[in-house]
């Protein structure tokens, strides 16, 4: 496997602002946000894309995720949650991991 930038941050061999952390699963600021408000989901376990995820991996995923979003604020207003997977879905970093953005409006179609 390549080396995989989502896992030096688990390892600590890259610095990242986490928001949360327990044995499985780390959430932490993104570094090029999108909105005022965004932060990734991450398990700590690198499993590449959501294809070969399990049902318990991505419902805690999701779970965190919200679970932040209300933490930072975002409940009243809304936000958005994004999984890409693979090229065309747009994800570039090959490890399974869960975009949380809010704090401003979001157009439909996304992109």
């Amino acid at each position: 496997m390549k080396s995989c930038i989502f896992c030096d941050i688990i390892s600590k061999k890259l610095k990242a602002q986490i928001i949360y952390e327990d044995d499985e699963f780390l959430a932490f600021e993104d570094t090029h946000p999108q909105a005022p408000v965004h932060f990734l989901v991450i398990p700590k376990a690198h499993i590449e894309t959501i294809l070969v995820a399990n049902e318990q991996t991505l419902g805690r995923l999701l779970t965190i995720a919200a679970q932040e979003a209300k933490n930072k604020g975002l409940e009243a207003d809304g936000f958005r949650t994004v999984i890409n997977c693979n090229r065309h879905g747009g994800q570039t970093v090959y490890h399974l991991h869960v975009h949380v953005l809010g704090g401003r409006w979001f157009s439909w179609p996304p992109g």
